[in-house]
């Protein structure tokens, strides 16, 4: 599975509202396409297809040429689709997604060719960018009492969808004996049939910065305004018409940019840096291991002599990762004392199952390694999440989880074009696995260090 984008679902907020009673269409439609967006058989079996008969690419081109290339699109493209979405109010971005995957699956069907993948992966880049634009849309359209109810829906079409994909494509395989090319094929009839539902989604009329910014432009967060009155009180005429609206204009193109550097001071509090700091350091990490684990699957049991069973292992992990998000309503944790530590336990945890994933050399060991590896990171990233949007506003709320995924990703393209790229070190993939549980059991150490001492702090005073 390659891993759909971290970014949370009030990345952008609404600001149009809409009667109560208007939030079923808009809502049914999103799930309906966040479903069939979702419902792609053939990607628990991608690095499979790709290394197999059909595209004949070498492991090397694969997983140091081509995979990278998907982080380093993602990287690029993220704030500049963040403030796309904004100015085009979501519908457009999100049709973007739709027809961006389309590309993707055509070409995994009919492109040849090192350069053809590599831009194959440039299209699948710009698909997980524009993920912000569906998690964000129905905020725009619905009222604020109904935020939880719409949320809930939403992301659980999306696992369901995934879920749905990964059973039918194991079971098209291990039972039916359908081709990998075959799965493909489904794939894109699913992603097509969502990029024709998203046409039919209802144009929000306003959006968080863009369209939001008041004619007078009033000063953002101590950020005087760039406009002035339409009316000069020293000449005491009508300013020009079209020199006022290039001052509203240059007003409402610097909002955006005065909104986000002035959260910046949302990371001063002690606890909302912490879990932010493991949120951008974990999340990396996570991108990083599940973006290869079908390349390390592929090195302990290649899929050309045994049947792989990638897909049913994506929906175990999926399903109990669902079970364990829902068993956080219940855990009754003093987090602000405890949670450093927790984090460095459960780090160190992710740390041995990734290891154990480099080392066992047994095909159902790794599976299993890698169902707990998920499970404990959605058990944390979903506290980290609650932990982080508890003490903020809505606006700092989407901004600050902005930041945080901005980081993974830089701190992920480091990673990667050290570690993986062809023109960095190019290692192997056992190699990279061996880095990446150190890399998690460093994380663990910084935390254990940090949660140590505010521990004997507290107690203390």
């Amino acid at each position: 599975m390659r891993p759909s984008g971290a970014l949370p679902t009030a990345m952008l907020l609404r600001t149009a509202r809409v009667p109560r009673e208007c939030w079923f269409l808009p809502t049914a439609l999103l799930c309906a396409y966040g479903f069939f967006a979702s419902l792609r058989p053939s990607e628990p079996f991608l690095t499979p297809y790709l290394l197999g008969p059909e595209k004949n690419l070498s492991e090397r081109e694969v997983f140091n040429e081509i995979y990278p290339v998907w982080t380093y699109s993602y990287l690029v493209l993220l704030f500049p689709v963040f403030l796309a979405t904004d100015y085009l109010r979501y519908k457009p971005v999100v049709l973007l997604q739709g027809l961006s995957l389309i590309v993707t699956w055509f070409m995994l069907l009919y492109a040849q060719g090192l350069l053809a993948i590599q831009f194959l992966e440039f299209f699948y880049g710009v698909a997980t960018a524009t993920e912000i634009a569906y998690y964000s849309y129905i905020y725009s359209v619905v009222d604020l009492g109904m935020y939880q109810k719409v949320t809930s829906y939403c992301r659980s079409a999306t696992l369901v969808g995934f879920t749905v994909g990964s059973v039918l494509g194991q079971i098209l395989v291990s039972v039916a004996g359908w081709s990998l090319f075959s799965l493909n094929v489904i794939s894109l009839t699913c992603v097509s049939v969502a990029f024709a539902v998203a046409w039919f989604l209802p144009m929000p009329q306003k959006s968080l910065f863009f369209h939001h910014v008041p004619s007078t432009c009033q000063a953002v967060n101590g950020i005087k305004s760039c406009c002035i009155s339409p009316i000069s009180p020293s000449l005491g005429k009508t300013r020009p018409a079209n020199k006022h609206r290039r001052h509203v204009f240059l007003c409402k193109m610097l909002f955006p940019i005065a909104q986000i550097l002035s959260n910046v001071k949302s990371y001063s509090s002690r606890p909302l840096l912490c879990w932010s700091v493991w949120w951008a350091l974990s999340t990396c990490g996570y991108f990083q291991v599940v973006n290869y684990t079908q390349g390390l699957w592929e090195q302990v049991m290649p899929s050309r002599h045994a049947a792989a069973y990638n897909g049913g292992v994506e929906a175990v992990s999926t399903l109990l990762g669902a079970v364990a998000v829902f068993a956080v309503g219940y855990i009754k944790v003093s987090w602000s004392t405890w949670g450093e530590m927790t984090l460095s336990l459960f780090s160190l945890l992710i740390a041995a199952a990734v290891y154990i994933m480099d080392t066992a050399g047994n095909i159902w060991v790794c599976y299993a390694a890698y169902v707990v590896f998920r499970i404990i990171y959605m058990l944390l990233i979903t506290i980290a999440t609650f932990q982080i949007a508890a003490n903020l506003s809505m606006e700092r709320y989407a901004l600050v989880f902005g930041v945080n995924t901005f980081i993974a990703l830089v701190l992920q393209t480091l990673l990667t074009l050290i570690v993986v790229d062809a023109s960095g070190l190019g290692l192997e993939i056992t190699t990279q696995f061996l880095i990446y549980a150190g890399y998690f059991a460093l994380i663990a150490v910084v935390f254990l260090v940090n949660g140590t001492v505010s521990i004997m702090k507290k107690y203390r005073k």
